[in-house]
């Protein structure tokens, strides 16, 4: 066992399996992501990876198999729980309330995570520890000047980053991003990996991303994922000279 398997491990996914009907989609992933690595998943289109989020997060439930966070199992809870033990994810598809400003939709994030329900009577904004965190996760996605701007008018790069705001404004330490990049210019595209870098410091960060160059500019580790199962995971270096991770998706994106 190498020094880097005596880790401890934030998330672990044992023989995990999905069906629907009889169908299968995800078939017998075990994976272990280990505190503080920034983890990549890739693979060809269909080959599970959303679907594997929404094992991990929730929303749907396994079919057999084990997830564990920080060592304690959570199959069966639902997303808001899983939140509140500390796990946050993006989706494929911007996530956000257009409507409310890009402050609201962060305070939003973190009224839930701390614990406040709603109210119609309340005056949210007396809340000084959901405001002074609201202003922080403003301040740390670069969106302090953006505050009083709805939603629904940002650009979509902004919109993104907004996402990802949601996701960490609970202070979740393990975070699962669902193509962040994906739609973005290159120039859009660096910046968001400059804020994912800064705001995964610390955290876990498990993304799905179909941009070669944001994976291999941003993963400690790779998981290549094909049909359902895990035909690889390694670092960065050998997933590109591995041969059945070329012949299975590399290859078909690089020519």
């Amino acid at each position: 066992m190498s020094e880097r398997d005596n880790r401890r491990c934030a998330l672990q996914l044992e023989s995990l399996h999905k069906r629907f009907g009889a169908t299968p989609i995800i078939r017998g992933v075990s994976l272990d992501v280990f505190a503080g690595e920034r983890h990549a998943i890739i693979g060809p289109n269909g080959a599970g990876k959303s679907t594997l989020f929404n094992l991990v997060s929730g929303l749907l439930p396994t079919t057999a198999g084990s997830i564990r966070l920080d060592n304690e199992p959570i199959n069966g809870l639902p997303p808001f729980e899983i939140y509140r033990r500390g796990l946050a994810r993006s989706f494929q598809v911007t996530n956000i309330f257009p409507r409310l400003s890009v402050y609201e939709n962060i305070r939003c994030s973190v009224l839930w995570a701390l614990g406040h329900r709603y109210s119609f009577l309340g005056d949210v904004s007396k809340l000084a520890d959901a405001n002074e965190r609201t202003d922080q996760v403003l301040e740390r996605i670069g969106m302090t000047q953006r505050r009083d701007v709805r939603a629904g008018v940002l650009t979509y790069a902004e919109q993104r980053a907004l996402e990802i705001g949601i996701t960490i404004a609970g202070n979740a330490h393990v975070i699962l991003l669902d193509e962040p990049t994906a739609g973005m210019s290159r120039a859009e595209a660096a910046r968001a990996v400059a804020l994912i870098r800064s705001v995964s410091a610390g955290r876990t960060l498990v993304m799905v991303e179909h941009d070669m160059g944001v994976v291999f500019d941003l993963a400690d580790r790779i998981s290549v994922l094909v049909y359902g199962e895990i035909i690889a995971t390694d670092v960065p270096a050998r997933i590109r000279e591995n041969p059945a991770v070329q012949a299975a998706y590399l290859g078909s994106v690089h020519a």
